[in-house]
């Protein structure tokens, strides 16, 4: 307890009140109630002097507050402890002294509150020393009302300027969120919608208020509704981030796409005390979107039938010119390959969309890989890691591993019944190395080696526009070929 906490007390008059009736009780010519500090005493109420402080040093009442009980002293003059006291030796003469301690209820004691006397005595009466602890424990008393009341004071202070801030920074956002271009909102911990701003209801035409709790899922398109529900409690249940696109009714009664967002807000210790979102109309990027989706598709679809067109005039010139009916053949292969290569990385409808992966290598070679094979897996095997490729790889992934299969197929391991083909994709740092094996077809000779425009169709894939290299082994039992290429040039996104 500090003595700015303390001299308060003695505006009322209370502690004058006090050291009077102990100096009238014991019949002495000075009292004082004292508060004893690190370097000097200071009297918050005195009768019969003017001191107001002494050095802690002479002081007798820091003696005294140690104690339990009064301390008296019958003749400093005759006590070691204050015999060379310059209050003894000098104004006022102190001879007797009696004090009774004051100690806060947590045991820490301040002072005392004490009679003073020029001339020694034997000591007080048992009802004058009785007296002096009822009128300690009276002073003590005043002076935790004292402090009590400044606490309240304090507190109470503190409270009005947490108020005040919390009143100026509610403020505040509401100005921001109101001049924000986009919906804000939030919620309780529980998801209870509590708050919206100026543009929500500028937008939705709904009067204030109605939408709070949960009248806000009634402003969602009906189709739109039961999903967004879901999403919003999934996001309660985990505390992930809200995120989902939805249709939401404008004033004019038509329906709008906008993005929905939400972060939780929380503690120290981890705990979501509110949500936090907004909503960003989106719906002419929406619109913009689906009209490039439905020109993208258009155009796919005409690429795809100009594969056709040009497979039935190469069948057509085969049938007038017998004697290219085989190079016309392989032609229409290919053609029929890069048709798939196109088919797969092209942007599809949700109905046209193939089951694979659209931007997996493995899905590509599966459907590369269909046509020489009943089942899938049944002839050709695929295994090891996926990697994600674009439309710039597919057309020649699409001609290396159709170059692959159609040799295989007439004279390698696909060309009997017996025969497999193992293809295995493995990563090394920022290269992919892809293994063909063929096993279980005809025996190998020399001959097979001899390069031609298949193998070097495969090396202009390979080597030239994907910038690997291809390695070969004419194993008695069947090709073994690996491929390295960059990843990078799978994809035109950064490799993870």
């Amino acid at each position: 307890m500090a003595l700015h906490d303390l001299a308060g007390a003695r505006d009322e008059g209370v502690l004058d009140d006090l050291a009077a009736f102990a100096a009238e009780l014991c019949g002495a010519r000075i009292a004082l109630v004292s508060l004893v500090e690190e370097k000097f005493q200071t009297f918050l109420s005195r009768v019969g002097t003017d001191l107001a402080q002494t050095p802690r040093s002479q002081s007798f009442c820091a003696h005294a507050m140690h104690g339990l009980h009064v301390m008296e002293v019958p003749d400093a003059t005759r006590d070691a402890r204050f015999a060379d006291n310059p209050l003894v030796t000098g104004a006022p003469y102190i001879r007797f002294y009696a004090g009774a301690p004051l100690v806060t209820r947590e045991g820490v004691p301040l002072g005392a509150i004490c009679v003073i006397d020029d001339q020694p005595r034997d000591g007080l009466t048992p009802f004058q020393t009785r007296g002096m602890e009822i009128l300690a424990a009276a002073a003590m008393a005043r002076l935790d009302a004292r402090r009590v009341a400044r606490e309240r004071r304090e507190q109470n202070a503190r409270v009005e300027q947490t108020q005040a801030a919390l009143v100026d920074s509610e403020l505040r956002f509401r100005t921001l969120a109101d001049t924000m271009p986009q919906m804000v909102w939030s919620t309780l911990p529980d998801g209870y919608h509590d708050y919206y701003n100026a543009r929500w209801y500028d937008f939705t035409g709904a009067p204030a208020g109605t939408t709070d709790g949960k009248g806000w899922n009634d402003m969602f398109h009906p189709e739109d509704r039961e999903r967004a529900w879901q999403v919003w409690r999934d996001c309660l249940a985990t505390g992930e981030p809200y995120q989902i696109e939805y249709r939401l009714r404008h004033f004019d009664g038509t329906y709008r796409w906008v993005l929905g967002r939400a972060l939780p807000i929380r503690d120290d210790a981890g705990t979501i005390q509110r949500w936090f979102g907004t909503c960003t109309d989106i719906h002419e990027q929406k619109l913009t979107l689906e009209e490039r989706e439905i020109i993208s598709q258009e155009l796919s679809h005409r690429i795809k039938n100009i594969f056709a067109v040009m497979g039935g005039l190469i069948q057509l010139a085969a049938r007038t010119h017998p004697e290219i009916a085989s190079l016309a053949g392989d032609l229409r292969q290919r053609l029929a390959a890069l048709g798939r290569a196109h088919d797969f990385v092209r942007p599809h409808s949700p109905n046209s969309r193939p089951s694979a992966q659209q931007d997996s290598l493995r899905g590509l070679l599966e459907q590369l890989f269909a046509p020489y094979e009943a089942h899938p897996g049944e002839r050709l095997t695929i295994s090891g890691v996926d990697l994600d490729i674009d439309d710039r790889a597919a057309t020649p992934l699409a001609l290396l591993f159709h170059e692959l299969a159609t040799n295989a197929s007439k004279y390698g391991a696909l060309s009997n019944a017996d025969g497999r083909v193992t293809i295995d994709i493995a990563r090394d740092g920022d290269n992919v190395r892809i293994t063909w094996h063929e096993q279980g077809g005809p025996a190998v000779t020399g001959d097979d080696a001899l390069g031609g425009f298949g193998s070097q169709l495969i090396e202009l894939s390979a080597v030239r526009q994907m910038g690997g290299s291809v390695t070969r082994d004419w194993r008695p039992e069947g090709l073994h070929l690996i491929i390295e290429m960059p990843i990078a040039s799978l994809s035109r996104a950064r490799p993870a």
